[in-house]
């Protein structure tokens, strides 16, 4: 992606907390038909290769997972937000200023590893359960639904596995504005309404003052 030095994230410890934040990731990889997409929710593995290992099952009849040693991209995204030239201080000093659009996003690069194995998809699957389960009330597990059930559903799936090669962050966080210009958007963003905008406003805040995460 096209990527300028001031908006680059090189640090890897926050493109992995940022996967794990996002964990919605667009598997694409070029096939005899083209580009191919799909909409997959991710489980990241720091500890296995380099760059770490991400993890993720899809349908049966879905053909991505037949490319074994397929090149792919899986592509995170967090929140975004259109910034107005409202909120530069320097449209009244000169009004030279344009609207523009601050986002974050991950791009994971690797090889398809495919699983189509019961036991591993299971593990994956009784992962990815309690992580995202752990939030509600009661949280649900494989063990509440009857188990010849949970088995015919994962004959259902396929699991896949990527061993990352390259990481490429980008925040786009009005980097290349001047301070008065950054700190007008963040009060800007800050009094939206939409949750995503008061986001961006968040890390925005935090990459002009470091001391404010902790």
């Amino acid at each position: 992606m096209y990527n300028p030095a001031h908006f680059a994230e090189t640090d890897v410890a926050v493109m992995h907390r940022a996967i794990e934040n996002w964990p919605l990731g667009i598997l694409v990889i070029a096939s005899e038909i083209g580009f191919e997409a799909n909409h997959v929710p991710f489980e990241l593995d720091r500890t296995r290769g380099q760059l770490g290992t991400l993890q993720c099952h899809v349908a049966r009849n879905n053909d991505v997972w037949r490319h074994l040693n397929a090149a792919c991209l899986v592509i995170f995204q967090g929140s975004s937000a259109y910034i107005s030239p409202n909120f530069y201080a320097s449209k009244r000093d000169h009004g030279k200023v344009v609207p523009t659009y601050n986002y974050a996003a991950v791009h994971a690069h690797g090889r398809l590893t495919i699983h189509d194995d019961e036991k591993w998809v299971r593990g994956l699957v009784g992962r990815l359960t309690r992580r995202f389960e752990a939030g509600q009330p009661q949280p649900w597990t494989m063990g509440d639904a009857p188990q010849d059930y949970i088995g015919e559903r994962l004959k259902e799936i396929v699991g896949i596995e990527i061993e990352i090669a390259r990481l490429e962050g980008k925040w786009k966080m009005s980097q290349n504005r001047e301070e008065a210009d950054r700190t007008g958007v963040v009060a800007g963003l800050t009094g939206s309404q939409r949750e995503a905008e008061r986001d961006v406003a968040k890390w925005m805040a935090e990459r002009m003052n470091p001391a404010a995460k902790k």
